[in-house]
């Protein structure tokens, strides 16, 4: 346990090539998360703790430009973080592998695989703001993941700051193992540092962030004592063992707390909180600190359950550098001033240049070539690295984010990583005819690089739907098709897949003959019709009863009735949720055929379809809407003029889920819509639930719509 040493350790610079990289053990890694609302400072705390470390001479900004985490174009020109980025920052001995993740919902996939890679997370919080929509959508993915986790009050230099009423909100909503592990001094334009509660001193920052140690302020004594009291007393909590000593002795020591913490933090019982500014480089070092001495090390969260075989059999898989060979790639990514990289972890044993590996989930070998140490857009070959730790290679064959290496006689795959459904559908085309394989290779590639969108091809409506995230989700993709493969791409509203269902009972008869100088053609079949439960599909009966129809030509019949309802007499759309029955017929011993019933169930069909009552049926989205109180009632009011049905409503902390189901046709550029009406506060999910009757009042205007988008 090394003690606080509050100043800058100087390490070599990404500029500095010539310096080979280290290779750590796994005892001295840190795989650290930091998460949080877009705008909270997450990525000016990613600078700041790349500049602390010594690995830049400069405090990159987000504003101008100069960030080391968000480097890329899109990510220059909207002042947003887009994808994962691994900073590599020395401290102490640690190697901390910060992966800074976008807090733009959007682009919850990146935050998914980051989260997946860590083992604890640095939940950034806007000392103005505190908890806000989306950290408490990035808390849940903490929460599933299981991960150690501490605060970060972050701008606790702005004007207005309570960071008291963080702290009670906190508490408030995710329960009393938060604890402030350093209460501040001062805040907002009286900001000047912080004061340990480990050591009692009070740590003040110049306006370059260096850290000076000295005594605590008179004034604030008393509300420190009060603060460690608490901090000791939540330590102790967490561990029968040492409740007891603090019973007994009404104290525990230094060291007994020391230990008790980072046991607390490594079990999820404390979730530590502290504070500081990441524009002014503020409390970043008493974080790595903090980081290097309390936050555990790979091997310490050890096992990782994998699958055996690549099926359900669990194997838990120590993360040990002496293992077999097993690493996980999480990324993969294309970048004009970078290359093709795979990011991956080692989950045991070691990576090496020159080893030969098995891509157990495309069942292709691979060979490990360059191993890089990436930092940004930089990035430094390394001959190895142990269990636990993170890096990229270069020009593998096939391997793709959320694939396995291992030996080829080790057959382990990671579980495979869920990522929320898409929210925005819209049609696409590529804009120069003749391009439509440019696009769909163009897309198939970036979806390669990014499964958190999906493309349908709708043969029956003769489009291509793009399902994204959200409208900036699309804006990316469609700028990376341009920029990646010179193809460019209009988009449009998509045509819904509409249905048509009976709600009627008939009874069909339909004699199919032709003669035509030779063998003739005859079929003769007696249909009938009935609907069945919503969402219970076509069923096809066979009540023929003394052989009026020879059963080799029943298929056909069915067969017939198969092709026919792929075109429904309302709308042209497919028919679906009805039972037919062919109960009666006759045949010819000669001129009868499979085409013959064939055509006879068709005609039949069709004869008989509009006796039957058809409406017509829309798809319905269950959705799913997470807004501040404040915004409540405009929300609800929106879906209900989206003709939508509230289901319920649920109060999580100051926000509130809405809960609905609303027809898809109505939630066209809803993301837009909703970043607007919550000023971008809101944020929802829509998945498919069911097909439901189109109202009457609206019919006649749809079918109109279906059968003009159909001519075009």
């Amino acid at each position: 346990m090394q003690d606080y040493n509050y100043g800058l350790v100087k390490t070599c610079s990404i500029a500095e090539e010539e310096i080979p990289v280290k290779v750590f053990d796994t005892d001295r890694i840190r795989n650290i998360a930091l998460i949080g609302q877009r705008g909270c400072g997450k990525t000016s705390l990613a600078d700041a703790i790349a500049f602390s470390s010594g690995i830049t001479n400069r405090l990159g900004k987000v504003d101008d430009g100069t960030s080391l985490s968000d480097f890329t174009e899109e990510e220059i020109s909207r002042n947003s973080s887009i994808g994962l980025s691994v900073l590599v920052c020395p401290w102490k001995n640690v190697k901390v592998n910060v992966l800074d993740l976008p807090g733009h919902p959007d682009f919850i996939g990146e935050l998914i695989s980051g989260l997946y890679v860590s083992e604890s997370a640095v939940i950034v919080l806007n000392a103005n703001a505190g908890i806000e929509v989306g950290t408490e959508i990035q808390y849940k993915y903490v929460e599933k993941f299981n991960l150690p986790r501490f605060f970060f009050v972050n701008k606790i230099e702005k004007e207005h700051v309570k960071t008291a009423e963080v702290v009670t909100q906190l508490q408030q909503r995710y329960g009393l193992k938060v604890v402030p592990i350093q209460i501040p001094i001062g805040e907002g334009v009286s900001y000047k540092g912080v004061i340990d509660l480990f050591r009692m001193k009070a740590i003040t920052f110049d306006d370059k962030g260096k850290p000076t140690v000295g005594d605590i302020p008179a004034e604030l004594k008393d509300a420190a004592e009060e603060a460690k009291a608490k901090m000791v007393e939540a330590v102790a909590e967490s561990d029968d063992a040492l409740l007891e000593k603090f019973f007994d002795k009404g104290e525990l020591s230094q060291e007994e707390l020391t230990e008790g913490l980072k046991k607390a933090i490594l079990n999820r019982a404390v979730f530590p909180v502290l504070f500081g500014s990441a524009d002014r480089n503020s409390g970043t070092q008493t974080l790595l600190d903090f980081v290097a001495d309390f936050i555990p090390s790979p091997d310490e969260l050890s096992p990782v359950n994998m699958l055996k075989g690549g099926k359900e059999e669990v194997m838990a898989i120590e993360i040990l550098a002496s293992g077999p060979p097993v690493a996980f790639v999480f990324k993969s990514l294309s970048e004009a001033h970078i290359g093709d990289l795979s990011f991956f972890k080692v989950i045991s044993g070691k990576m090496a240049q020159g080893v030969e590996l098995y891509n157990h989930t495309q069942r292709s070998a691979e060979r490990i070539g360059q191993i890089y140490s990436v930092t940004g857009k930089e990035r430094q070959e390394i001959e190895s690295i142990n269990a636990g730790d993170i890096a990229a290679l270069v020009k593998l064959k096939s391997t793709k984010g959320g694939d396995t290496l291992a030996a080829k006689n080790n057959v382990l795959v990671m579980p495979k990583v869920d990522f929320p459904e898409p929210v925005m559908d819209v049609g696409i085309k590529p804009r120069a005819k003749g391009d439509e394989e440019k696009l769909s290779t163009g897309l198939q590639r970036l979806r390669d690089e990014d499964p958190t969108f999906d493309i349908v091809i709708d043969p029956a409506l003769r489009q291509t739907v793009l399902f994204t995230q959200g409208s900036t989700h699309t804006e990316i993709i469609m700028e990376r098709l341009k920029k990646k493969y010179g193809i460019e791409g209009d988009l449009f509203r998509p045509r819904i897949p509409y249905r048509e269902t009976i709600t009627a009972k008939a009874e069909i008869q339909h004699r199919y003959k032709k003669q035509t100088g030779g063998r003739g053609q005859y079929g003769d079949v007696h249909l009938r019709l009935e609907p069945n439960a919503r969402g219970a599909g076509f069923e096809f009966l066979d009540q023929i009863k003394g052989g009026v129809i020879p059963s080799k030509y029943i298929p056909s019949v069915e067969k017939g009735i198969m092709e026919a309802m792929q075109d429904g007499g309302l709308s042209g759309s497919p028919v679906v949720d009805f039972k037919a029955a062919v109960f009666y017929g006759s045949y010819h011993a000669v001129d009868s055929s499979d085409m013959a019933f064939k055509m006879a169930a068709t005609l039949a069909f069709r004869d008989g379809y509009m006796q039957c009552k058809p409406v017509l049926l829309e798809p319905i989205s269950k959705v799913e809407v997470l807004v501040p109180e404040d915004f409540t009632g405009d929300v609800m009011g929106d879906l209900s003029s989206r003709r939508g049905k509230i289901a319920g409503m649920d109060p999580e902390g100051r926000y509130t889920r809405i809960r609905a189901t609303v027809p898809q046709a109505e939630m066209y550029d809803y993301s837009v819509d909703l970043r607007s009406m919550t000023s971008g506060q809101g944020v929802y999910s829509r998945t498919f639930s069911h097909y439901e009757e189109v109202p009457r009042e609206i019919t006649e205007k749809v079918i109109e719509e279906i059968k003009r988008s159909r001519e075009e």
